[in-house]
């Protein structure tokens, strides 16, 4: 069996969807708009994702997956605290690189729009990899011994905080949000361990 290309259509569709949210914001999100901007029908967007509402899943889980690869990319030595910090950069970069799919991903940005189970299962595939970041901590004894997924979602929350606010703008306009950033995920790694 040949290998599976590319849906180059659907890319271009999520493309410009993403475009959309990103320039105009939600109300620009219809499967009408999504199909101009995407050079094709709103039958294509509908034969591919099913209406907005699989466009936006594809987005989400389009994130997620790529949150999950950045943080997967750190490297794992022989010190799993600071490999925890360096996935907490790693998180930083994500959302400051990709902040529409962050919007969609954490802020309820798109009114009405409810991810999937399938779309939930992405965003917990890739706090599980930060949980197994975390059982590599509590095996070293490293971090205080516990159940992975709730230390870790601890870990996530922290994360979320700084970067919600530098994405919203929030705070001084001379704020150092990669310092808070970092004295936050230090903190927040030293009172677990």
């Amino acid at each position: 069996m040949a290998p599976r290309t590319a849906d180059t259509s659907a890319e271009t569709i999520l493309h410009a969807a993403s475009t959309l949210l990103a320039e105009e914001g939600p109300s620009a999100l219809t499967v009408r708009r999504i199909a101009a901007a995407a050079g094709g029908s709103t039958m294509n967007v509908y034969s591919r994702f099913g209406g907005k509402d699989g466009v936006l899943d594809a987005l989400y889980v389009e994130g997620f997956t790529w949150l999950g690869d950045a943080m997967r990319r750190v490297r794992t030595t022989s010190d799993p605290l600071a490999d925890l910090t360096r996935c907490g950069r790693a998180y930083r970069s994500f959302a400051l690189a990709h902040p529409t799919h962050y919007e969609l991903m954490f802020d309820r940005y798109v009114p009405g729009y409810e991810p999937s189970p399938d779309a939930k299962a992405a965003a917990i595939r890739a706090l599980s990899m930060l949980a197994d970041r975390v059982r590599k901590a509590m095996d070293a004894d490293q971090l205080r011994h516990g159940d992975p997924m709730a230390t870790a979602t601890v870990i996530w929350a922290a994360q979320h905080g700084p970067v919600s606010l530098e994405l919203k703008s929030a705070g001084p306009p001379d704020t150092n949000w990669e310092g808070v950033h970092r004295v936050l995920t230090q903190a927040i790694i030293n009172g677990l361990a």
